[in-house]
């Protein structure tokens, strides 16, 4: 059976305004070690596909069709209480599950062309799609509708890092068969796009 792992809930009012951290945001590849706290984590996956209110999530879906899946790879001692390992999270309870053991920081930086900052950010998010779920409403069109919405996530991802004074980088030159080995997807999941996270080493 898998583990399930809870997550502390959501703020829902932050300390700085949307301006400010739209201004502050930058793609940072400089990573220190320092942990990320399990709330800091809780704060991130609500803001990329967490429940806003009822059946909605906190980015816009073409048909709240909601394709996207986002999985976690942690470093040992990236976040704190967690084993570094592979973990996918789930919107509905707002928490994880336990996917695959061990540190594959390096396995995935070698997916990624060998982006060395991959290796040494404590925690990057995998964002994957299943498409079907928006095409079988939208036909083909939804593959972009998809794309979009990736998109909303990246963004909101960035932005809620900002204000919980982490940073992170959006990563697309990948080798889309080798990141889908390294987390051991199923077939039917397509990687999109890896997001890096952590404390800023500058």
């Amino acid at each position: 059976m898998e583990k399930t792992i809870a997550l502390p809930g959501p703020r829902l009012k932050g300390e700085l305004s949307l301006e400010e951290v739209i201004l502050r945001r930058r793609s940072t590849r400089e990573f220190s070690s320092r942990t990320i706290t399990k709330s800091q984590l809780s704060q991130l996956l609500w803001a990329c596909q967490g429940i806003r209110t009822g059946y909605y999530r906190t980015v816009p879906s073409a048909g709240a069709t909601y394709p996207l899946e986002v999985f976690l790879l942690l470093g040992e001692g990236g976040v704190e209480s967690l084993n570094g390992g592979v973990y996918r999270y789930v919107p509905k309870e707002h928490f994880i599950i336990h996917h695959l053991p061990g540190d594959l920081r390096k396995r995935l930086c070698s997916a990624c062309l060998e982006q060395d900052f991959i290796r040494r950010a404590p925690l990057s998010l995998v964002v994957c799609s299943e498409y079907s779920r928006t095409t079988a409403s939208y036909g083909e069109r939804g593959v972009r509708y998809v794309h979009m919405e990736v998109g909303h996530l990246g963004q909101n991802l960035a932005l809620q890092g900002e204000a919980l004074g982490l940073c992170s980088v959006m990563v697309g030159a990948f080798r889309d068969e080798d990141v889908s080995r390294v987390l051991n997807l199923p077939v039917e999941l397509k990687p999109l796009y890896v997001v890096p996270v952590g404390y800023s080493r500058e």
